[in-house]
Order: structure tokens, then sequence, then C-alpha cells
């Protein structure tokens, strides 16, 4: 390829109607001459001066695309003497193939594992977060955002260097000190600042209690139905998930083989998610009794928790614990807002150095600006009095639900799981596909998440819909439940 040529080669391939800047396709088509052969080894180039005339392009951008190139290894300057094309052919294994400069090279994106297509596959991530009925997402127009804004300008006009770097193990000790009060007085948690680690959310506490307490292989009790994220997520660590059935008071491991014993159970016993049933007394201490006795550790997800109607939130599992076996987990994505992303765990206390060193290994934590608002939120009172107000708002909100519900279907139409949370379930005929219903539903446009889709056994299935109420203004619910209503009208219910 002569230097016309070059030219004439470049001048092809440079698009000077709106596409990438100039010096971007010089660029690349440089890089691909010299890698597919076109310009071989020891070829010298034209001048910078001559080969920016030659594209009608500044001097400047040749000089520059010159010099990226000769950094990436590609070309070579010699000193009075020119640019030259690099010889690749020492950076390439010796057993290596140089592909010929006219063969057409498909690149091949490398196969997902076997864990990879486990986690990918029928996946359930939705393409919508908001609206009539999204489940599990609270109102966050009605955030105080003028409270966060002046806690945030406080925090960021005394921000240090140390608030700026990673968190310091464990946590912020600020946010520590604050959650462990919050946690003794409204959740009868047992706990000092020391056990709580902070983390980025329920995902992030899990994997890692997994990763810390458990082996590939290792057997793990779920409730069955449970939050599929969570199923997905110890999936993709190798460990052998049991399915265990709930009933009335919750968690029902009679209903399945108890051999070999969990490494550990996973339950959300203040609010089963997703039918909403409350672990029973009896129920909570002989799982209790039993995880003592097998060496089984307990993670207990305290879902929702904080909004129930009617009655006052039920106290945790953890603070029936003596043995130390019970791994708190909380976050406040339904509290306060779920783009925050922080949550906590609440470790025992002989593991809470392991845990907090965990996070910090893994993870590398930061956020501490986020840490030391989320502190000042707490203390000042301003999160007690965000949660009782949302909790009145909520509690209209699921009321108006369930007159929308009765209005369009009467009693023909059972709904389950209303008494707490941010969502009802609406159980539907056997006969029916609820997940045909949310697809029709979605696009009718309103969000709804399918009962079935929560169960792990498809024997125990049970068709259903998963309501959320809270991210719903008042004067729109009952009009979108009767779109809702048509499209369950055309499934035969």
């Amino acid at each position: 390829m002569t230097t016309i040529a070059l030219s004439d080669w470049l001048l092809e391939r440079l698009d000077r109607q709106g596409g990438p800047a100039l010096y971007r396709q010089l660029h690349a088509a440089l890089l691909a001459a010299v890698l597919e052969g076109q310009l071989p080894a020891g070829r010298k180039l034209p001048s910078s001066r001559l080969l920016a005339r030659e594209l009608g392009v500044a001097r400047n951008t040749v000089i520059e695309v010159y010099e990226t190139l000769c950094a990436q290894g590609c070309l070579e300057s010699r000193h009075g003497s020119g640019t030259y094309v690099a010889d690749l052919s020492t950076e390439r294994p010796v057993d290596m193939p140089r592909p010929a400069p006219s063969a057409q090279t498909v690149p091949l994106a490398p196969a997902l594992s076997a864990r990879g297509r486990a986690l990918v596959d029928d996946a359930r991530v939705f393409p919508r977060q908001w609206g009539a009925f999204m489940p599990g997402v609270p109102d966050v127009t009605e955030f105080p955002t003028r409270i966060w804004a002046r806690l945030h300008n406080r925090n960021w006009n005394s921000a240090s260097p140390e608030r700026l770097s990673y968190a310091p193990v464990g946590g912020l000790p600020e946010l520590r000190t604050a959650l462990a009060e919050h946690l003794r007085t409204t959740r009868s948690v047992v706990c000092e600042p020391e056990q709580i680690v902070i983390t980025t959310g329920i995902h992030q506490s899990v994997d890692l209690t997994a990763r810390l307490l458990a082996d590939p292989g290792d057997t793990v009790w779920l409730e069955d139905p449970c939050y599929w994220g969570l199923r997905k997520s110890l999936q993709s660590l190798g460990l052998a998930l049991q399915a265990v059935p709930v009933d009335a008071e919750g968690l029902n491991w009679a209903a399945v083989s108890a051999e070999p014993p969990p490494r550990f159970v996973i339950a959300t016993p203040s609010h089963q998610y997703p039918l909403g049933m409350v672990m029973s007394l009896g129920r909570r201490q002989a799982l209790l009794e039993y995880c003592r006795a097998h060496g089984s550790w307990i993670i207990e997800d305290d879902y929702d928790s904080e909004f129930r109607y009617g009655t006052r939130p039920i106290s945790s599992l953890q603070g029936l614990d003596r043995n130390g076996i019970v791994i708190y987990v909380g976050s406040f994505s339904k509290t306060l807002f779920p783009g925050l992303r922080l949550g906590y765990i609440v470790a025992p206390m002989h593991l809470a150095g392991a845990f907090a060193k965990g996070v910090a290994e893994l993870y590398r934590e930061g956020q501490l600006q986020q840490q030391a608002m989320l502190a000042d939120f707490i203390t000042e009172g301003h999160f007690g009095a965000h949660i009782r107000r949302m909790r009145g708002l909520y509690s209209r909100r699921r009321q108006a639900l369930l007159e929308a519900i009765r209005a369009e279907f009467g009693d023909r139409l059972e709904v389950t799981g209303d008494n707490a949370g941010l969502h009802l379930i609406l159980r539907l005929p056997a006969q029916v596909d609820d997940q045909a219903v949310a697809r029709d539903a979605f696009e009718a446009n309103i969000a709804t998440r399918p009962l079935s889709s929560y169960y792990h056994t498809a024997s125990e299935r049970r068709p259903g819909l998963l309501l959320g109420y809270a991210c719903v203004p008042d004067a729109a619910i009952a009009p979108n439940f009767a779109v809702l209503a048509r499209v369950l009208r055309k499934h035969g219910c």
C-alpha cells in the first residue's frame, strides 16, 4: 500500500457527516490496518504533515493518532527517521497463527459458564420499577428531600479525607451506633454497635453470609415461595437449595426431609415474602431449638416489618436467640428509597469481626457520606417520623385497593397477605395462567408479578398476583385496578 494508496484507503473510511470525531476514526482505521496486516511490520508511514494534507485534517490530529498508536505498541517512532509499523509477531504466542489478511474474522463471544447460564436464564428483573401495581416499591415521592438535602449539605461542608475514602471495617461507627439503638428500640434486636456491618442491601448481606458460613454443596433451606433474587444468588454460589413449604404459622420444615440438616435457613418470620403470614411463637422457638441442636444458622430477613396495619410490629426472631445462631439482615430500600443502596447485618458477637472483615475484603465498601447522612437522619428522629407517616399513607392506599377489588369482583377473588408490607396477594382460580395475566397487564400499562413465579417446587405453585399499592397515588388506585380487572376477566376471572 503506497502513501497515496494509504491516503485513499483512509479517506474512504472517514465520515465527516456527523460520525465520531476524526481522531477516533483515523485511530480506528490505522489500528485495523496494522492488526489485519494491511500495513506490514517495518513499513514506514507518511509524515504527519504529508498525511494531514492528503486527508484534509489538522496535523495535530495525525500527530495525536501516531503518538497513541506508538504508546499502544502498534507503531514505533525512530528519531530522525520517521514512524514505522511495529513488529507485532514477538507479542504473539509462538503457536498462534497470524490470520490471513483477506480472511473474514468473526468475533466469538465466550460462552457463559453453567453457573452464568443459571443466573441469567429466566431472569426476573422487571423492565419497570414504578407505577401501579408494582410490588415492593415505596412511594419515593414522599421522601423528605428537603431534610435529606440539609443533611447532605451539612455533611459535605464538613467532609474529611477519611469520609471520602474506603469505609472502615464494618461501616461508619456513627451509623452502626444509631442503628443499634434503633433496632433495640423498635425491633427488640439484641445487639451492640460492634455487631452491625453495613452493606449495600439484602442481596449483598446474604451473599456475604453464604460465603462466610457455607461451602459449595451445602444444603440451605428456603421458604417456598420466596423472593426469587435470593434463590438465584444462592444457586450461583453452588449451594444445594431445599424448598420448605410455608403454612399459616410460617416455615413448615416437618413437611420435608431433615437429612442432611441445613447449613443455614433463610426465613422472613415477621412478614413472610410474598405470602405475608407471621411465623408463630411456637414455630420460632422450635426453629431456634432445631438449628441449635443441628449446628445450623438462621438468616432472618426482617422484610417489611415496619409496616403493619392494625397491630404493633412483630418482634424479631433474633431477640429470642440465646445461642448466637441468628444472623439478622435488613435494608432501607422499603423504608426510605431503593436507590439509597444501604443495608446491614447484625452478626452474632463471635462472628462480627469476620463479617466486618469479609465486607471490606470482598466489596471494598465506601459511601461514607451517605452513611453519615443516614446516621443523622436516624438520630435526629427523622427516620421514625417518616416511617410513622408512611405507615398511615400505605394503610389508606391498602384500604383503597381492597375496596377497588371488592367493587370489581365482590368476594369471588380471595385477598391474602394484606395486613402488612407494601403489597397484597390477589388469589386467582386454579385454571388461570397468572404469568399470562401479568404479561397482558403489562401491555395495558399495569405492572404486577405472578405469584407462581416465586415457587421453587412446580407442584406447589398457586396462581395469583402481587399487587403493590405503596407507590400508587390514592386517586389512581381504583382507575388502574379497573384496567387490571378487564384483563382478569379476559382470562376467565
